[in-house]
């Protein structure tokens, strides 16, 4: 009696592998949470990143949230202090909040990420540590070789060193700065280094500026704007009567 051959269908990784579910998002061996400038400056740039080309709901921005890059090696992670990713839901299935980003489950890699440097992490941000076969790649290589991140970003605070990195055939390669950063064609924005005050805090912040140079507005530092300019026009229609002979105060009421 012959052998009867039977075809073999492997399920996709999406069905079988570790979901955002099983996967860990903080790391038990990493206690503590990040410093305060790495609380404030990747919500600034959560609130300005709004590129005019795509809806809020066409993009999903990250902050200290685990990162897994590697379908064969489904535990190993990068947690970038800020990234974006174009076309996908800003809740995962237009549903839940993500608990981790997961790029198998995904389908769709970051077109951005953004680390600030701290003592002790720059030459595994900037891929200057040599890598021990046995170990996960550094965040250079899986941002440039594995996912394959069109810009990198990086800051350090302690002397408002800028760095930007721009994925060109199959490698990294800096990125010419303009007037006030750099220009992403793609989403029609560009992330520059802006001097001014957010959250009582006055330094050098790392923000995303629109064409012709103008800084992309908070929703507080819009809802100043449009209070100020209320203000103008009362101030305005005040000076008009009064220009007429009329009294606002008598005429309120």
């Amino acid at each position: 009696m012959g052998m009867v051959s039977q075809e073999f269908h492997p399920l996709p990784p999406r069905d079988v592998l570790p979901t955002m579910y099983d996967l860990p998002s903080e790391n038990p061996e990493e206690p503590g949470l990040p410093d305060e400038f790495h609380l404030r400056q990747p919500e600034l740039l959560r609130l300005t990143f709004r590129p005019p080309t795509y809806g809020e709901d066409e993009l999903f921005t990250a902050s200290d949230l685990n990162l897994y890059y590697d379908v064969r090696h489904p535990q190993w992670y990068k947690r970038p202090d800020w990234f974006a990713v174009l076309g996908v839901p800003k809740l995962y299935e237009e549903r839940d909040l993500r608990l981790s980003y997961v790029t198998w489950q995904e389908g769709v890699y970051p077109f951005v990420a953004v680390e600030l440097l701290s003592p002790g992490t720059e030459a595994e941000d900037l891929g200057r540590r040599l890598r021990d076969m046995s170990q996960p790649p550094n965040k250079w290589t899986v941002y440039e070789q594995i996912l394959r991140i069109p810009y990198y970003f990086v800051f350090n605070r302690y002397t408002d060193e800028f760095q930007a990195f721009g994925l060109t055939t199959n490698s990294y390669q800096p990125l010419p700065m303009e007037s006030l950063g750099v220009w992403l064609e793609e989403v029609q924005l560009g992330l520059g280094l802006w001097e001014g005050t957010y959250q009582g805090i006055s330094r050098r912040w790392l923000r995303w500026y629109r064409q012709g140079g103008h800084w992309v507005l908070t929703p507080e530092e819009l809802e100043r704007e449009r209070a100020n300019r209320a203000e103008e026009e009362v101030r305005r229609l005040r000076d008009r009567l009064q220009q007429l002979g009329l009294n606002p105060d008598e005429l309120q009421g």
